[in-house]
């Protein structure tokens, strides 16, 4: 299975992927959204900022599936994970405040993170406001 993430661009994460800053990519969510349950190790992630094309692909190594949080187990996970996610000590309080009502978290564990020729996608049919994308085969996608 190919997953597309798009990132913020304003957190800068993209390119800690690349430098091996962050070896987890993390959603958390008030409800189950894709890619819960649809992610698995040995797939195959494409990241992009949003409004930029896709510019890295990595291989999923290991996904942990966290469910019925509170603000006590967001805070454990982000200080047990937090690092690997690409969050510096300082950073964590922040990221705490964003995620501390969150029910659901993921941490997709990343592996060889290679830059690709950047290109585009077409999400038609996965939502507008879509933040992943998982498909068979990203090939289907992609815009030429």
């Amino acid at each position: 299975m190919d997953h597309v993430a798009i990132m913020r661009k304003s957190w800068g994460l993209t390119q800690k992927i690349l430098t091996g800053e962050k070896k987890i990519e993390s959603r958390w969510y008030k409800a189950k959204h894709t890619p819960w349950g649809k992610i698995k190790s040995g797939d195959t992630i494409y990241f992009k900022d949003s409004g930029e094309p896709i510019r890295i692909r990595a291989k999923v190594s290991r996904v942990l599936q966290f469910s019925n949080l509170n603000p006590e187990k967001v805070k454990d996970l982000l200080n047990k994970f937090g690092k690997d996610d690409g969050l510096t000590k300082r950073e964590i309080p922040k990221y705490h405040e964003m995620f501390k009502d969150k029910k659901y978290c993921l941490l997709i564990f990343l592996e060889d993170p290679t830059r690709v020729k950047p290109f585009s996608i077409h999400k038609q049919g996965f939502g507008a406001m879509s933040a992943w994308v998982a498909i068979k085969n990203i090939r289907k996608i992609i815009l030429t």
